[in-house]
């Protein structure tokens, strides 16, 4: 077995969200800045809600102004592609679209440990708000803006984030 075949399938681009006509297809949410992927795609897995995973391979896709339009070989109805609702729309990392230098994937952010420029430990980010503006780190200790002169440094290899907060003012009483 190669190495490829055995790279995990846990890199979220969509989520289906309905079915689409009646042959099988499915309307796909993208969790992705980059919705043209789904054009070149050949294979999908698909996590079900129940959290059960199936491979389908991709015969079709069609970006449009509500969404992707996937067809997939072995969805051949409605119905079946009504059980595929809610499902996270998964590919092997390896297919990730290179971004340039200062960017990176959520899940490359998930888990990292972040810490303030004196050494103050906020935590571990717990989630990433996809916010108009910036996106919004969220710890334990502190929700952080995605904004340079607050990020000062992010390590992918050791799993740390600096970050320079500004001072908290107390509230008059």
């Amino acid at each position: 077995m190669s190495h490829r075949e055995e790279e995990p399938w846990d890199l979220v681009i969509g989520r289906v969200t309905a079915p689409f006509g009646v042959r099988g297809e499915v309307r796909v949410k993208p969790e992705t800045d980059f919705p043209d992927r789904f054009l070149n795609l050949r294979e999908v897995c698909l996590e079900l809600p129940n959290r059960e995973e199936r491979r389908f391979a991709v015969s079709l896709a069609r970006v449009t102004p509500k969404g992707i339009i996937l067809a997939l070989q072995g969805c051949e109805s409605r119905e079946e592609a009504e059980g595929l609702r809610r499902s996270w729309v998964k590919i092997r990392p390896s297919l990730a679209v290179a971004l340039p230098q200062g960017s990176y994937w959520v899940h490359d952010i998930m888990g990292m440990r972040v810490v303030t420029e004196t050494g103050e430990d906020l935590g571990e980010v717990t989630e990433v708000i996809r916010a108009p503006g910036n996106d919004v780190y969220v710890t334990p200790k502190a929700m952080i803006p995605a904004l340079r002169e607050v990020v000062r440094e992010i390590d992918v290899a050791t799993r740390r984030m600096v970050v320079s907060l500004p001072p908290v003012e107390e509230a008059e009483e």
